[in-house]
């Protein structure tokens, strides 16, 4: 394959057609390190309005490292995967503690939280560097491209795809060339039904040439989803609601307000069905089921929670779902 080529053709397609998200106006590391946290596991769209909520609140790493994690929390609040936002701020403490943000690849990994990709995001965005940054999206498109017929999940296969995106990065424009990979995956190099026709590098594809595009990548280890039925109460009481947090540094979801589950409260009595919702957290989807009800006293540990407090804490997105219901519309994130 002719490496310039596809360069070339790669990065006047994303000239011409890259979406204008708020990360790629800036050159600011430590603001396309939270877009490239952020990025993990949550589509663009989704993303923006909180990534915009969190930098107008810590606009550089010295106000995120200074602030109280419960108030990280709350800003990251309906994005999930909160452990991200406590490597973050992690991240940011060690930026500050040593006075500089790491401009090499091997420094932006030493920071909590990073990873292989998200260092080689920064360091060819953010520094110029040239190094292939290859996140899910990216590992679909090589994988057309070169006719990877291996496992995805195997890191044989993954350390071939990186090879192959290292030798089609354009050294001179490293950042481009990895957010055009991106935006191709997100676009048009779609898991199922690929765009193939408005592929501006069609003609270098190997699945395409041999009719396999829809056939790969190959995935062989599939996660079993587990289903779980959920049952919330909804405890009002002077205008307060019932809550609990979740304590323990490793727990999931540490440190965030939830509502209780009726095996929480034997003396729960049930007046009324709000509704019920499906949410999913990783391989597990949950069906939640809220019922408003009655308790004559509130067990230990528990606290009511007024209006104004909910807006300022962390809550969970299963409980800002069920307040929902009952006409508390709470602003998530």
């Amino acid at each position: 394959m002719d490496s310039r080529s596809f360069a070339a053709r790669l990065l006047a397609w994303f000239r011409q057609v890259k979406r204008p998200l708020p990360w790629r106006e800036t050159g600011d590391p430590y603001r396309i390190l939270v877009s490239e946290i952020m990025l993990q596991q949550t589509r663009a769209q989704t993303v923006i309005p909180y990534y915009r909520r969190f930098l107008e609140r810590f606009p550089d790493a010295a106000a995120l490292a200074a602030a109280p994690e419960s108030e990280v929390l709350e800003r990251w609040s309906g994005l999930g995967y909160y452990s991200r936002a406590r490597n973050l701020q992690r991240a940011a403490r060690q930026v500050v503690e040593t006075g500089r943000f790491p401009a090499d690849f091997e420094g932006l990994l030493a920071l909590p939280g990073v990873g292989r990709y998200t260092a080689a995001a920064v360091a060819s965005i953010a520094f110029h560097l040239p190094c292939a940054a290859v996140d899910g999206n990216v590992l679909r498109v090589l994988a057309r491209v070169t006719g990877e017929r291996g496992d995805i999940g195997s890191g044989r296969t993954r350390a071939r795809l990186e090879e192959a995106a290292a030798g089609l990065l354009d050294r001179r424009r490293p950042g481009d060339c990895n957010q055009a990979l991106m935006e191709l995956g997100a676009t048009l190099c779609l898991p199922r039904r690929p765009r193939c026709l408005l592929c501006p590098v069609s003609r270098f594809c190997a699945a395409r040439a041999s009719g396999i595009e829809e056939q790969l990548p190959v995935k062989l280890r599939k996660t079993k989803t587990r289903e779980v039925e959920l049952t919330l109460a909804l405890v009002e009481r002077r205008g307060r609601v019932l809550f609990w947090r979740r304590d323990g540094d490793r727990a999931r979801m540490a440190g965030f307000w939830e509502l209780p589950s009726v095996e929480q409260l034997p003396a729960f009595t049930a007046l009324s069905e709000l509704g019920t919702f499906r949410h999913t957290i990783t391989n597990h989807r949950y069906s939640v089921r809220v019922l408003r009800g009655t308790l004559a006293r509130a067990p230990r540990g528990f606290r009511w929670l007024a209006p104004a407090e909910l807006a300022r804490l962390p809550l969970s997105t299963t409980a800002r779902k069920a307040l929902a219901l009952a006409g508390w519309n709470l602003q998530a994130g």
